[in-house]
């Protein structure tokens, strides 16, 4: 099981270190502009796989050396800015990377699965769908699933349930217009009442990554595991449920625009769509975060 990440900064790192520990994929492909860098990254990584039982190969390389990957995760980027508020000023460059490279995966890799982390994550999402030509379960983004963990987190504190017991989802946009689906979050069966104070903690999980970003440099760990997360349920076949940014295709009347919806992931990447029966103002959020995107889209299309 080979799977190429592509930008091993420090999110790709912690994907890469997280794989390999997991003992999930047998090969991992670093592939980065800065060829040296990305040679020290992998002899730093297969000195350390010494340590386990389960060898994984491990190497720098070029888009090429992507042929016969089952994943290939985008983590590349164009440099953020300090102070960074807003995702969506990374749009432009970091759409003229795709455009370089993707055509390339798609040349070299034309049955992987692809799982977008660059941000902003969902119109470049949209952009590799059709810079790939690849069909819609084949290529997802990480979308709002840390922000869905991190609100659950949340969540579990407040109602003093383990977060894996809740099922609660942030949906929509991987920014400012994402919005938690409290009316189908449920515990055990049961409905989690919608109220102010649990809505409050959506803004607070929407604003983490920001807050991350202020106080460190970057965001890597949860987006890492988040991204590890995905790859693993491809690979292994486990068809796991989580919010992952992909193509609607007429859900709520919209369309051809990618936004974060409950997906079951497995072997072939999204087994499953899962349209969940949102209520007036939910759904009313979901528009809204569509046009916001489409707009972005527009722009860098």
């Amino acid at each position: 099981m080979k799977v190429t990440i592509i930008g091993p900064g420090t999110v790709g790192m912690v994907l890469a270190y997280t794989l390999m520990l997991r003992r999930v994929a047998r090969e991992i492909v670093l592939v980065g502009r800065n060829r040296t860098k990305a040679e020290g990254e992998a002899l730093d990584l297969m000195h350390a796989q010494a340590f386990l039982q389960v060898p994984v190969k491990i190497r720098a390389g070029e888009i090429a050396d992507a042929a016969g990957s089952e994943v290939v995760v985008m983590c590349a980027s164009v440099p953020t800015p300090a102070g960074i508020t807003d995702r969506n000023v990374l749009a432009a460059g970091n759409a003229a990377l795709m455009k370089e490279i993707l055509p390339q995966v798609a040349a070299v890799a034309p049955d992987c699965k692809l799982v977008m982390v660059s941000n902003p994550v969902d119109p470049l999402t949209w952009l590799a769908l059709g810079l790939t030509g690849f069909p819609r379960e084949r290529v997802m983004g990480t979308g709002t699933l840390v922000d869905s963990i991190r609100f659950r987190e949340l969540l579990s504190e407040m109602l003093e349930i383990h977060p894996d017991d809740l099922r609660a989802y942030i949906l929509g946009e991987h920014g400012e217009h994402q919005f938690p689906a409290m009316s189908v979050a449920q515990a055990g069966g049961e409905r989690i009442d919608d109220t102010p104070e649990r809505r409050a903690l959506c803004e607070r999980a929407k604003n983490f990554g920001i807050e991350v970003f202020r106080k460190k440099g970057n965001t890597c760990y949860a987006i890492g595991l988040a991204a590890a997360y995905v790859v693993e349920s491809i690979l292994m076949n486990e068809r796991r449920t989580m919010p992952l940014s992909v193509r609607i295709d007429g859900y709520l009347g919209v369309s051809d625009v990618c936004l974060s919806l409950p997906v079951v992931v497995g072997k072939r990447g999204v087994e499953r769509y899962i349209h969940p029966e949102l209520n007036a103002g939910e759904q009313a959020a979901f528009k809204k975060a569509a046009a916001a995107v489409r707009k972005v889209i527009d722009a860098v299309g």
